[in-house]
């Protein structure tokens, strides 16, 4: 691959968010909705899609391998032509009488290759935009990759709709068509950045091959738990999220289930427009304000309210499966005003992980074992989501009710959250 010519980050910063935004909301998101539309059972899908978080769990493993020998961008082009290879099989192996256990392994195969381009495109940006351009930047990061969640949440499973709706299609091909989609978007990723992303600073144990890759892992996990407090800032991040994980995976399946089932029987196409206009500009709009908060009080004297901020909204799905509400406008206003507390409450994590967790010699690979305990979060909470569905006897109103009680120890550790690196800074 030939290195390209330095280029402005706006060539490729934008485009390069987008590209790990859609797969990633493809894997964790959109996959369920596909299982619903095809038939599979809620806890079939809560507890298999589930799965699919343990690439962005086990990232932290492989990440210090991927420095030995290969540049970041290498990896990061690499991984968007993997991806598009296996979103076209899952697109192809949909109509087959085994799609299930089929698609779950191809979507596994891009989750894998999700959280590596992750990780190696992360360190692009570290590596060569200067400090002060990445604040610069900061916002269009969070901008494009909440825009590649637009396109897979939003625009592509409002497409389904419109194809079952319009073209009466069903639902097998409506799927293949948007999944290809999908995949084309990853390989014209894939084109583009070879041609313009830089390559990213020079790998740390050059010459050294594998084996200095596997000791740089070494040195790295072997510091990161030596930092103070260590297990009280992990038992933080891993619940601050713990309610939310539980409305993530059967949020949409909730909104989809029709009245009989307990749920809103909306349609692909109106959960489209949720997911895509009002859930997502309310996110972006909450973020904003998350940031602006901490910016003027200091996360330390914010963490607390972010917390609150992010669990007290849960109460909106408490009350939707209480009031059963048959207006989607009135249900979108709803579900904004929980995507903003969302959004807003995220960012005291983020921002937690790379002030508190990361910081150190070590400050890019702690910061990706602090995400994979975040994304532990996600995987736990969506393995269980389906036992307890179960245990409240398929009742949604049950459901989001155990949900407020899981909201609570995310706002109590917050409270005791240790501030290692300075309460004043």
């Amino acid at each position: 691959m030939t290195a390209p010519a330095a280029r402005h980050p706006l060539t490729w910063v934008p485009s390069l968010y987008l590209a790990m935004g859609l797969p990633n909301v493809m894997v964790g998101v959109v996959a369920a909705i596909l299982y619903k539309n095809l038939g599979v059972a809620n806890e079939d899908i809560a507890l298999y899609t589930s799965q699919l978080y343990l690439p962005w769990v086990l990232k932290p493993l492989w990440a210090p391998l991927l420095e030995a020998g290969r540049s970041k961008r290498f990896w990061v082009v690499g991984m968007e032509f993997t991806m598009a290879a296996a979103l076209a099989l899952v697109a192809l192996c949909l109509p087959l009488e085994g799609f299930f256990r089929l698609s779950l392994a191809f979507f596994w195969l891009v989750g894998f290759a999700s959280a590596t381009q992750d990780t190696c495109a992360d360190g692009v940006f570290m590596t060569t935009v200067s400090p002060t351009d990445q604040a610069r930047y900061a916002g269009l990061q969070g901008m494009c990759w909440n825009l590649g969640a637009v396109v897979a949440s939003g625009l592509l499973v409002s497409l389904t709709g419109w194809l079952h709706g319009h073209l009466a299609m069903g639902w097998v091909q409506c799927w293949m068509v948007v999944v290809l989609l999908a995949a084309g978007a990853m390989a014209a990723s894939g084109l583009w950045h070879a041609r313009v992303l830089p390559p990213g600073s020079p790998p740390a144990p050059r010459g050294q091959g594998l084996g200095g890759g596997v000791a740089a892992m070494r040195v790295a996990w072997a510091s990161f738990f030596r930092k103070p407090r260590i297990w009280m800032m992990l038992a933080v991040v891993f619940f601050y999220r713990f309610g939310e994980g539980f409305i993530e995976k059967f949020g949409p399946l909730f909104l989809l289930d029709g009245a009989a089932a307990g749920g809103l029987g909306l349609e692909n196409a109106a959960l489209g427009h949720i997911n895509g206009t009002a859930g997502t500009l309310s996110f972006i709009a909450g973020a904003f304000a998350g940031g602006f908060l901490v910016a003027r009080h200091t996360l330390p004297r914010s963490f607390f309210l972010l917390a609150l901020v992010l669990n007290v909204p849960h109460l909106t799905y408490f009350y939707l499966a209480h009031a059963l509400p048959a207006d989607p406008l009135a249900i979108a206003a709803i579900v904004a005003l929980e995507k903003f507390g969302f959004g807003m409450g995220s960012v005291g994590q983020m921002l937690y992980m790379m002030q508190q967790v990361a910081p150190g010699p070590f400050r890019m690979a702690h910061y990706a074992m602090a995400t994979g305990v975040m994304a532990l979060t996600k995987w736990a909470t969506g393995s269980a989501s389906g036992l307890l569905w179960s245990a409240v006897d398929q009742q949604y109103a049950g459901f989001f009710g155990w949900v407020l009680v899981f909201s609570i120890p995310p706002a109590l550790l917050a409270w005791w959250a240790p501030f290692p690196h300075g309460r004043n800074d």
